[in-house]
């Protein structure tokens, strides 16, 4: 394992002068009739470590570098993109400009970019340990050791735990005189029980379904604390089995953490994509029910609810120095009080000529375009703790764990299944319950939203699977949210 490891040294290291070479790429792309031009160059490294039933199930470790070169000629985009360095094959700049010409055939009006100042700089994601000064091994035994402690309940049949560690290093120059870098280190980790008994099968997982992830090194691992919650996790998945069923009705509930997440990535942030409300994604993953007739007057949620895209909150997965067209990081107010107020926007999807970037243009990697994508989606805080929440509900649920979700392709209906809730009474957490689920539409969801907790309770949750695009890209994103109490929510949907 630490020979494989080891490969990396040389594959990751980058050209020398690599911001010249891309400087003098830019100079080409003019010279050879481009109007506009921009590059990414990339690194992009990824550690994935996964134990089963006491035994390692997988063991990867790679490393990708290459070069993205987008081209703007005569009003259309082109693309083109090879793995190393080929900063100095002119077969690029002609593939990109040929790509131009050939849309030019198509009947779309041509693009415009919104203009903005040359960017200059370098962004470092912070980071006390880098997770490649830890060995394999040790890494292994963290995911071993929990595993052992989810064992020795005959109920559960499958103990999974998973560590993911990803290096991005991005080098980028456009015609307009922008030069940036960014090296950025996230590192995630996840434990899941699966219970089987009483003709059923329940599963709890920490800190979520798919795990969570930040912009951190090894000490956000270190603080995740595996093993301190592998007996809670795999003690909740037994005690499941033979938990009653969540009663349905319409009931208060208070939504918590990665779930509550879910439902900001799903019900907010997709919907505010610019370009999906202009109908560029409706061939593949549908359109918005937030048009732009309702900008600014349309009643998204409660007053309770403010919604923000924030490019720049520390530890996000969404948070970086540029977005992937040199525009800086910034936070845009998506919904301000439950009025509809904004957009995620690029260079080229704004909502007026006037309006700039909001710095939302982004790729996966260097062989894709940047199209527009989240940063971190934040429900801002209120105030209060969780336990103030519960005991000012009198009768409800408090729901916990995301298990299974669905919503149409306008992101207007939705229903999403939880792993666990339990009973409210008299402001006291009672009963644990199974197969908890919600349903709604999204106007009318978060307009029952009357109660969010407080930044003491607030915390970004990191996704490494955000599908957009064809070709699909997956792209990391963030979602900072609180507990928050929704009155009169219809519980019933069984998962």
């Amino acid at each position: 394992m630490i020979e494989a490891f080891n490969l990396w040294e040389g594959a990751a290291n980058p050209p020398e002068d690599v911001q010249q070479q891309l400087q003098q790429l830019m100079t080409d792309c003019r010279n050879r009739g481009a109007d506009y031009a921009d590059a990414r160059f990339m690194i992009l490294r990824r550690e994935v470590y996964a134990t089963k039933n006491a035994a390692v199930s997988r063991l990867d470790m790679d490393v990708r570098r290459g070069l993205g070169l987008r081209v703007l000629s005569g009003g259309r985009w082109g693309f083109a993109a090879a793995p190393g360095f080929p900063i100095d094959d002119p077969g690029l700049i002609q593939q990109a400009l040929d790509m131009a010409r050939a849309a030019s055939m198509t009947p779309s009006p041509p693009v415009e970019l919104r203009p903005r100042a040359p960017e200059t700089g370098t962004y470092v994601s912070p980071r006390q340990i880098d997770p490649s000064t830890i060995t394999p091994q040790e890494k292994i035994a963290l995911l071993l050791e929990t595993d052992e402690i989810m064992a020795g309940r005959n109920e559960i049949r499958t103990r999974q735990g998973r560590l993911e560690f990803y290096y991005v290093d991005k080098w980028y120059a456009d015609t307009e005189g922008s030069a940036t870098r960014q090296s950025i280190i996230e590192s995630g980790a996840g434990i899941t029980a699966l219970a089987v008994g009483e003709g059923d099968a329940q599963i709890r997982t920490y800190p979520s379904l798919m795990g969570d992830a930040q912009q951190a090194g090894w000490e956000f691992i270190l603080e995740q604390d595996l093993p301190g919650h592998a007996s809670r996790i795999a003690d909740e998945a037994v005690a499941l089995l033979t938990a009653p069923e969540c009663p349905p009705g319409d009931l208060d509930v208070i939504l918590t953490g990665s779930l509550l997440a879910l439902q900001v990535h799903e019900s907010c942030g997709h919907p505010s994509e610019l370009d999906r409300v202009m109908g560029v994604e409706a061939d593949v993953a549908g359109t918005s029910f937030l048009t732009l007739d309702g900008l600014g007057n349309r009643q998204y949620g409660s007053p309770a609810v403010t919604l923000a895209a924030d490019a720049t909150v520390p530890g996000g997965l969404g948070t970086f120095g540029w977005d992937d067209e040199g525009t800086p990081a910034q936070r845009v107010v998506l919904v301000d009080e439950g009025v509809h107020r904004g957009y995620l926007t690029s260079r080229q999807y704004v909502t007026n000529p006037d309006q700039p970037s909001g710095g939302n243009a982004r790729c996966d990697n260097w062989a894709r375009p940047p199209i527009v994508r989240m940063p971190n989606i934040n429900l801002e805080p209120g105030s209060g703790t969780l336990d103030d929440l519960i005991a000012d509900t009198g009768r409800g649920y408090l729901f916990n764990g995301e298990k299974t979700w669905s919503i149409d392709d306008r992101r207007l209906n939705f229903a999403i299944g939880a792993q666990a809730g339990w009973e409210i009474i008299d402001g006291e957490l009672g009963r644990l319950l199974k197969n908890p689920g919600y349903t709604g539409i999204t106007p009318q969801v978060w307009g029952s939203c009357d109660a969010v907790a407080g930044p003491e309770a607030w915390r970004v949750w990191g996704l490494t699977g955000c599908g957009k695009g064809a070709p699909m890209q997956n792209l990391h994103v963030g979602h900072g949210v609180s507990p928050a109490r929704f009155r009169g929510l219809k519980v019933g949907v069984r998962s």
